[in-house]
């Protein structure tokens, strides 16, 4: 056999192990350290990943779903850190009545991936006052990350972050949506209201603030949306949300 169809057999195995390929690879490759060695670096990779999560659902669920992910999603990155990508996906099909733990485990995942991601320096305040508004294009931080947002997991994580009781889910009164970037150096997490987290989808769709506007003046009003949008833009710059304005 030769060497390439042997490291493809042997990567095909640890991925999804036959007993044919087992015996191709033969009994001295002693298959099972390696099958062992492959899960546990898995494992250990979303334990790291979600430390919070696990200590909310307890040690023997969280090694339930991390196996269960681990033979439907192999690696396929260059790097494990992204092996954590989409496990809120197999918590979601493991426990579809449970949103808080889908919600909890995409808040734990974006807040590490803003800190990593690109930097961006905020807009210059004194470039506000001369722009052409009409014709203002926002940039929106690349580190942000939108999720709607139906349970209190926000709270839970604030809670199991400052090493508090935490509370039991629960669904919220009206869905809004959390918001995750980096400001500075740091990873930031907040919970929005609809309009605000609608607002924000809206502006990664068209970022456009004459657009933004429009479409306030047609969710509230005119004085109203008007009002909105302004208080939105100054509240988001505060944040540093917002990293570039072009006009065009």
């Amino acid at each position: 056999m030769k060497l390439a169809q042997l490291q493809r057999d042997f990567s095909t195995w640890l991925v999804a192990p036959t007993v044919p390929l087992a015996k191709r690879l033969g009994p001295a490759a002693r298959l099972a350290v390696y099958q062992n060695n492959y899960r546990s670096q898995l494992v250990g990779c979303l334990e790291h990943s979600y430390p919070l999560l696990c200590g909310w659902m307890g040690e023997d669920a969280f090694l339930g779903a991390a196996v269960s992910h681990i033979d439907a999603h192999p690696p396929h990155g260059w790097t494990l850190d992204a092996y954590a990508d989409g496990f809120h996906a197999t918590l979601a099909a493991l426990y579809p009545d449970h949103p808080d733990l889908h919600e909890l485990a995409w808040i734990e995942h974006a807040l590490n991936t803003a800190f990593v991601a690109a930097d961006a320096a905020p807009v210059a305040q004194d470039r506000l006052a001369t722009l052409d508004w009409d014709r203002a294009l926002l940039r929106l931080t690349p580190s942000l990350q939108l999720r709607k947002a139906a349970t209190n997991a926000e709270a839970i994580w604030s809670a199991l972050w400052g090493q508090r009781t935490a509370p039991e889910g629960e669904m919220l009164t009206e869905p809004g949506g959390y918001i995750v970037w980096r400001r500075g150096h740091t990873a930031v997490l907040r919970q929005a209201e609809t309009l605000e987290y609608a607002a924000l989808l809206q502006l990664q769709r068209d970022g456009g603030f004459a657009a933004l506007c429009d479409w306030l003046v047609a969710e509230r009003g005119e004085q109203e949306g008007i009002t909105q949008a302004g208080a939105l833009l100054a509240q988001w710059l505060g944040a540093e949300l917002i990293t570039g304005i072009d006009v065009v």
